[in-house]
This record gives structure tokens, C-alpha cells and sequence, in this order.
């Protein structure tokens, strides 16, 4: 009888620390360090405490540390994002680091990144919003490597950056609307349920899909003349429900088309503009033209864009994993991140994209954590 009751007591302590370790597991599958494993694919990250942190809910703080990288020593930059270059006076632009509420952002690490995906191809498919994001990834990389051979093949529709010692490719898809743009007897018609360019995409390893910034296109920018859905053709539609007819159509062909077990699938989310300086309380602002600093806070006064809930409604409907990366607010925030007057290829005043350094370098940062 002496000799049960120790035996009892260390058996049921077993059960117990068992039990701690097994819960502690499944909040950090890859231990304490595990940053993304405990992501959500709404882009919460799950603390111990079982406290959800919105990594996409924050604000932007001033960082003498950065930018990531140097935009003169990367060999990738397109003329279009290239504002430092191009003339743009200012640079206080360059130190912001974005900062979540209540939990903190690991910092990019390229060769952590590049050693983590040998042998892979990360694609990204979609408008110059894609380009833009894709070209921040290579540049973040090449600074991790500044010495590492690399190869550079630019086309249309497929580009590729291939960092060649680790065999990672990073590409680049052109499609402006994901779903197809033919040329018919009756004009250029817009198909919103017909993919023909996804067998393209099946042997990317990553996948970073983006589509919005078109679909409010109108008169001689407009590159379609018809809609067709349903079987019939249409002059013209609400561009909201034609965008959300449109992306009904990818998530049938991610459904379709990925397997989770080799293909991981990522969206955007939606960039902003800022041509309308009254969304931000701009007084003496007409657009993104001038401004050095973002919005303070961590609210944007012009409220959500609308193609924000058609993506969250498609998205909940798709069977298979896909993150979003629901970089809207964040970048709503950043009314000085544009161009501006200061791209080498686009004319006029660019309020749609992004300078490189810059805002899309924090998607990608995220990105990072999410693929950990």
C-alpha cells in the first residue's frame, strides 16, 4: 500500500504535464518561435494567452532601421516605382514600419526566406499592383544577397527572377482581371467565367493572386468592350457585382485546381488610391501629390473600400486554405507612399501605386510571417 500512492501521484502529474504540452502544441505547432503557425488564414495570430492579435489592425511608426533596402542597389526596379530615382526630394517616407495592436511583426529575413523555399517558385498573378509586390520581394531578397547570381527573364505574360544558388524563382503572372479578356467579331469581350490561363499557374509552389484595380476602368482606359456571363453579352455592368461575378469564377478554379498538400494561396486583398484627398481630411490637398507622412492612427477617415466585402464574401465561400492578405487599411494609411509626379514611365500623377522602398515591402513582410 505505501508504495501505491507515489506511483499514483507521478502517473497522474505525467497525464497532466501531457495534457499542458499537447494544448501549449496546438497554440505553437512549431514551438515558441512559431510565429505563422499560429495564423489564422484571416491573418490573426493566436498567442499563448489565446488572445487574437489582427496583424492587419495597427499603425504606422517612424523607424530610423529603415527601409528594407536600398532601391539604387537593386538591380529590379521598374522606372514606374523607381521615385527616388525619378527625382522624389523627400525621404522621410522610407522609415515607416508598420506595427499591429498588441503583438509585434517579425522583420523580414531574406536568406532565412530563400533557405526555406529552395527548389520552389513563388508566383504572383495578377495587375501592376502584382508587379509591384513582386518586385519589392526580389529587391528584399537581392539585399539579403547582394553577391548571389541571379537571372532575370522580363516578359509578358510570365517574368522570372530566379535566385539560382538557392533555386528559388520568383514570378511574375500578367492577367489584369484573372478571368479572361478574348478578341471576338464583336469586340473585346470580358468573360467572367471562363479561366484559360490557370495551367500556368498549377506549378508554382506559392501563389500571391490580385485583381481590383481595373475593374472601375472606364472610356478609352477601359480594355474590353463587352461583358459576357450567363451565356449573354452585356454592354456594360455594375462593376462591383461584375468584379464579384469575376472572382466566383477564380475561387471555382483555386476549388478546382490547387492541392493545399503542395500549393499554398495567398490574395492581395485590395490596394487603394489616393486621388481624393477629402477622404483623409486632406485640407489644401487635391491627391497624393506632396504628402511626406501618413495617416495617424490606426482608422482611415474614408471608411473601407467597397471591393473589400466582395472579396471577404467570395473568399468564405472557397473550400480550400486561402490567406488573405487584407492589406487595405494599412495602405489606406499611407497616403504618401505614391509615385506621385516622381515615376520614370507613368504619366500624370500616380496615386494607384507604390514607391519601392515601400508599402508593399510590408506585404511582403507579412507574407514572410504567414509562410513561416
Amino acid at each position: 500500500m505505501g508504495n501505491r500512492a507515489p506511483s499514483t501521484f507521478l502517473l497522474c502529474f505525467g497525464t497532466v504535464l501531457s495534457l499542458l504540452l499537447s494544448a501549449t502544441a496546438s497554440l505553437h505547432p512549431d514551438g515558441a518561435n512559431g510565429f505563422a503557425a499560429a495564423m489564422t488564414a484571416k491573418g490573426r495570430r493566436t498567442r499563448a494567452t489565446g488572445v487574437s492579435c489582427n496583424l492587419f489592425q495597427g499603425s504606422w511608426v517612424y523607424d530610423e532601421s529603415y527601409p528594407a533596402y536600398d532601391s539604387s542597389t537593386c538591380p529590379f526596379i521598374d522606372p514606374e516605382f523607381d521615385c527616388q530615382r525619378y527625382g522624389r526630394p523627400d525621404k522621410d517616407y522610407l522609415k515607416y514600419r508598420w506595427s499591429p495592436d498588441f503583438c509585434s511583426l517579425p522583420r523580414f529575413n531574406g536568406l532565412d526566406f530563400l533557405t526555406k523555399h529552395r527548389g520552389k517558385k513563388i508566383m504572383f498573378v495578377g495587375d501592376s499592383l502584382s508587379q509591384n509586390q513582386w518586385l519589392s520581394l526580389a529587391c528584399m531578397l537581392h539585399a539579403a544577397v547582394p553577391d548571389a547570381k541571379t537571372s532575370f527573364r522580363n516578359s509578358v505574360p510570365l517574368s522570372t527572377i530566379t535566385f539560382q544558388e538557392y533555386g528559388v524563382s520568383v514570378m511574375r503572372y500578367h492577367t489584369t482581371y484573372l478571368v479572361d479578356v478574348v478578341k471576338e467579331p464583336v469586340g473585346r469581350v470580358l468573360k467572367l467565367e471562363s479561366i484559360q490561363s490557370g495551367s500556368a499557374w498549377t506549378s508554382a509552389d506559392v501563389l500571391i493572386f490580385n485583381t481590383w484595380h481595373w475593374w472601375t476602368h472606364k472610356g478609352k482606359s477601359q480594355p474590353w468592350d463587352y461583358i459576357e456571363y450567363g451565356g449573354k453579352m452585356y454592354k456594360d455592368m455594375d462593376r462591383l457585382e461584375a468584379f464579384g461575378k469575376g472572382l466566383t469564377t477564380w475561387a471555382r478554379w483555386v476549388d478546382s485546381n490547387v492541392n493545399p498538400a503542395t500549393t499554398r494561396v495567398f490574395f492581395q486583398g485590395i490596394s487603394p488610391t489616393h486621388y481624393q484627398a477629402k477622404e483623409w481630411g486632406g485640407a489644401g490637398s487635391k491627391d497624393c501629390d506632396k504628402q511626406t507622412q501618413p495617416v495617424s492612427g490606426s482608422s482611415y477617415p474614408g471608411g473601407p473600400e467597397p471591393a473589400q466585402s466582395v472579396v471577404k464574401s467570395v473568399l468564405s465561400g472557397v473550400s480550400k486554405p486561402v490567406f488573405l492578405l487584407d492589406v487595405t487599411l494599412l495602405s489606406q494609411l499611407r497616403k504618401d507612399g505614391h509615385p506621385s509626379a516622381y515615376s520614370g514611365d507613368h504619366e500624370g500623377m500616380d496615386c494607384s501605386h507604390w514607391c519601392l522602398a515601400g508599402v508593399p515591402d510590408t506585404w511582403n513582410q507579412i507574407l514572410y510571417a504567414a509562410l513561416a
